[in-house]
C-alpha cells in the first residue's frame, strides 16, 4: 500500500517567539508523539504540507514521516490535532501520532453515496445526518470512504448503522442503531430560524474561528 511521505526537522526552541520566528521561514511547529516513545518536538515545511494533502495517497490519512535527525528515522504516523487560522489562512501547529500497522486504530471515514433516490426523483429532500464515521481496523484496511447506495430509498426511507456493508476486518463500533441518512418530504424539512442566523452573523464579524493562535499552536 503507498503511503504519502513527509520529510520533517528536529527543533530545540519552544515558545511564542520561536514559533513565530518558524513559520516566518515557511515552516511551522509540529510534536511526534505515540505509544512507548518519547514526545519529539519537529517542524515541517508548510510548502510540503500542502502537497501532501493534495495527494491522492493521502486519502487514508496514513503518513511516513521521515525525520532528518542526523541519518533519517522513519515512522508510520497519522495526524492527530491540525491548528490552523481560518480567516488568515495561515497553518499553525501540527500533532503527529505514531501507530502500529499490526494493530488495529480508530479513525473517521467520509461518508458518500451512489445513485439517484426514487424518493429524490419524486420531489423529496436527502438529508445526510453523519458524513463521517468512525471505523476501527487495521491501518492498511482503512477505506477511503464508506459508500452507500441511495437509488432505493423512497421517501421516508433511512438507511441505519447496521445496515451499512463493510470490508472483512472494518467494524463501525456503535451502541445505538443511529441514522445515517434519510429521505424526507420537503414539508418535513425545517427552515432555519433567523435569529439563529442574525446571531452568528455577529458573532462571526465579534470573534472569528481562529483569529487568536490557542498556547498549544504557539509551542
Amino acid at each position: 500500500m503507498d503511503i504519502v511521505k513527509l520529510n520533517a526537522q528536529p527543533r530545540s526552541e519552544t515558545g511564542k517567539g520561536a514559533a513565530r520566528a518558524l513559520r516566518r521561514t515557511g515552516r511551522i511547529p509540529a510534536v511526534l508523539y505515540g505509544s512507548g516513545i518519547d514526545t519529539q518536538p519537529l517542524s515541517v515545511s508548510v510548502q510540503a504540507l500542502e502537497r501532501m494533502f493534495n495527494s491522492p495517497k493521502f486519502t487514508r490519512g496514513l503518513i511516513n514521516l521521515v525525520v532528518e535527525k542526523g541519518g533519517k528515522s522513519q515512522r508510520t504516523v497519522m495526524i492527530k490535532e491540525f491548528q490552523h487560522d481560518p480567516v488568515k489562512e495561515h497553518y499553525l501547529h501540527i500533532d503527529f501520532y505514531e501507530i502500529k500497522m499490526d494493530q488495529k486504530i480508530s479513525t473517521m471515514v467520509p461518508v458518500t453515496t451512489t445513485g439517484t433516490s426514487e424518493g429524490v426523483e419524486e420531489g423529496g429532500i436527502l438529508q445526510i445526518i453523519r458524513r463521517e464515521l468512525e471505523v476501527y481496523c487495521l491501518p492498511a484496511n482503512i477505506p477511503e470512504q464508506i459508500e452507500i447506495d441511495i437509488s432505493n430509498l423512497d421517501v421516508g426511507d433511512s438507511v441505519h448503522v447496521s445496515e451499512i456493508p463493510l470490508a472483512e476486518g472494518v467494524e463501525i463500533p456503535y451502541d445505538v442503531d443511529f441514522t445515517i441518512l434519510t429521505v424526507v418530504s420537503p414539508k418535513m424539512e425545517a427552515p432555519e430560524e433567523e435569529g439563529e442566523e442574525e446571531e452568528l452573523e455577529e458573532g462571526e464579524e465579534g470573534e472569528g474561528a481562529g483569529g487568536e493562535e490557542s498556547e498549544s499552536a504557539e509551542e
